[in-house]
């Protein structure tokens, strides 16, 4: 699919043979902070989050996928998530799984990929993001694309004994 396909990445629908870097991501205690995870993982709950994975995301609301390098190496995920088909938007997420990993353009080639198929193909008005005050590089990433900061939740989610802001950022389609 052309669609999905940057310079140096493609996204593609998880595979069943995606189960253990799956894991591995929901897994990493590291991480948890990034996506309000509080409870580890089954490999069973994966496969069968994966087993369901091809489900329409105007059914489930979701939308997961793998960021592939072009050796075909499972780099890490994107996400629209609270897709919203009446108000024609949705939130995004997004993770390289190895920190060798980041700062080489992967990320910002996912994204780019990623807001021209919510624009072109499902039709979205606007994405959004929420990045916790301290992830630098995340600010970074989705500023560079576009993302506005539209608002500040004071002591949004509290971690290791700290409470810490969360940005919100939007993206409306032009």
């Amino acid at each position: 699919m052309i669609t999905l396909k940057g310079e140096h990445i493609y996204l593609r629908a998880l595979e069943p043979e995606d189960l253990e870097f799956v894991h591995d991501v929901e897994n990493n205690e590291a991480i948890w902070e990034l996506s309000n995870t509080q409870n580890p993982f089954s490999k069973y709950i994966i496969k069968q989050y994966i087993e369901n994975a091809h489900k329409d995301i105007y059914e489930v609301k979701q939308l997961r996928l793998v960021i592939s390098s072009y050796a075909n190496v499972a780099l890490g995920m994107i996400d629209l998530f609270d897709f919203d088909f009446k108000n024609k938007r949705a939130g995004v997420g997004i993770l390289i799984k190895e920190s060798k990993n980041r700062g080489k353009g992967y990320g910002e080639d996912a994204l780019k990929v990623l807001i021209k198929y919510s624009f072109s193909h499902l039709n979205l008005h606007q994405l959004y993001c929420n990045i916790s005050e301290d992830n630098k590089a995340s600010i970074k990433l989705f500023e560079k694309q576009g993302f506005k900061q539209v608002g500040l939740k004071k002591d949004w989610n509290y971690n290791n004994g700290i409470f810490k802001d969360e940005h919100l950022f939007q993206l409306i389609k032009k």
